[in-house]
Order: C-alpha cells, then sequence, then structure tokens
C-alpha cells in the first residue's frame, strides 16, 4: 500500500496526463497511504471513507488534511457513481498536498 500510494501520488503530479487522471491517481494515493495508517495500528474498514475520518487518530492529522479528503471522496463518489466528474486545478492540487501531508505523517517522501 505504501508503496503504490507513493508511486500514484507521483503519478499525479504530471501535468501532462489530464486533470481527472490526475484527481483519480491523487484520490488513490491518498486512500492507500491511509489505509496503511490505518492497517498500521492493527485496524481494517469496512467502508472507503473511515480511512479519512480517522486520520486525527491514525497519524495526528487535523482538519485541514481529511477535510480536502473528505471533499474529494464525495467528487469521486459523484464520477463514480453518477457520472458527474467535475474537477478542477485547485482541487487537484489540494488534494495532491494533503496526500503528501499523509505521506509525510508516514515517513514517504
Amino acid at each position: 500500500m505504501l508503496r503504490s500510494g507513493s508511486a500514484r501520488l507521483k503519478d499525479a503530479r504530471n501535468t501532462t496526463l489530464a486533470l481527472e487522471s490526475r484527481f483519480d491517481l491523487a484520490y488513490n494515493a491518498a486512500h492507500s497511504l491511509c489505509l496503511a495508517a490505518l492497517r498500521r495500528m492493527g485496524y481494517r474498514a469496512g467502508n472507503r471513507y473511515i480511512v479519512f475520518q480517522v486520520l486525527p487518530h491514525t497519524l495526528g492529522l487535523g482538519h485541514e488534511v481529511w477535510r480536502v479528503l473528505d471533499k474529494c471522496h464525495n467528487t469521486r463518489n459523484l464520477g463514480e457513481y453518477e457520472g458527474l466528474l467535475d474537477v478542477d486545478e485547485r482541487l487537484v492540487s489540494d488534494l495532491v498536498t494533503a496526500t503528501q501531508a499523509v505521506a509525510n505523517a508516514l515517513g514517504k517522501p
């Protein structure tokens, strides 16, 4: 999970990719890294969203990180289930920044 999350985060920074692809890569990197943090503490999640909600407990990260991830989770769900993926450069940039904060807290550059 750590390797996959780190690789996806790196690829999400590639501005030659479509914005939607970068969003998908960054979101999946965030989920993978947050899931790794949860499992490191001996827990498993049955819901994708839980890994973001417990960031204050798993990595000591504040609302400035998990609120971005929450917004992106909702955006991802609209894209996946309703076909309404509406992302812009600012959202992707904020997502990459939040995901990097998760990676840093895990000790991954």
